[in-house]
């Protein structure tokens, strides 16, 4: 007898600050929380690498700032093909814009231009601006040297990947917001088999969730 196909109307948990689990990022959790509210600081810089948790700290705080009643906006950059630039010319009257993965657009001098525009018209209305990459903006190969020194002005907070323990508890909660419990050692077995990057750890999960509910 063949396995039930699992209807795809599976509610996917939602990236929130609540459930971020920061590890050894107590720091960056407390001042994207803080811009996302319209306090503390106007400009953030996350600086990590994949899988460190800093495009969840981006989505959590768009969702942050809009349950508040804030206008707010999230752009992953890593791949902008097919995106325009002048996208980015519609997002300075909001009250927070989050830009993810600003490596890709490294070296591009239209969407570097944008950027540009964008960090001064935020400044001007009072906007906030939370941007994210691998590395800290003085070594990116950014080609427009403006941009740079303008977004040193910003708090610039490295962003660690989570431990073993941590990533297991993280694994452990995320499975608690699907209805799974995970037995006795299954979060251990995945992280000391599977690559050490949470995004990679809960795309497991949601092959076991899928498989869970076809047998």
């Amino acid at each position: 007898m063949s396995g039930q196909l699992p209807l795809p109307i599976g509610l996917r948990p939602a990236a929130t600050l609540d459930g971020f689990v920061p590890g050894d990022n107590a720091q960056p959790l407390a001042a994207v929380r803080a811009c996302a509210l319209g306090t503390g600081e106007r400009l953030l810089f996350l600086a990590g690498p994949a899988g460190s948790g800093r495009t969840h700290l981006l989505a959590g705080a768009c969702n942050l700032a809009a349950a508040a009643g804030l206008t707010c906006a999230y752009l992953p950059l890593g791949e902008p093909s097919g995106l325009s630039p002048g996208l980015l010319g519609d997002l300075d009257g909001l009250d927070v814009v989050c830009l993810d993965d600003l490596d890709g657009i490294a070296g591009d001098r239209p969407w570097e231009e944008a950027a540009f525009a964008l960090f001064n018209g935020l400044r001007d209305r009072d906007g906030r601006l939370i941007v994210a990459a691998a590395r800290a903006p003085g070594d990116l190969p950014l080609a427009i040297p403006d941009l740079r020194s303008r977004l040193a002005w910003g708090l610039l907070l490295p962003v660690r990947p989570l431990r073993d323990d941590q990533l297991c508890t993280a694994l452990e909660a995320a499975a608690a917001a699907r209805g799974l419990r995970l037995g006795d050692g299954v979060a251990r077995h995945l992280v000391e088999r599977l690559p050490r990057a949470l995004p990679d750890l809960l795309a497991a999960l949601d092959r076991l969730d899928r498989a869970s509910l076809a047998a």
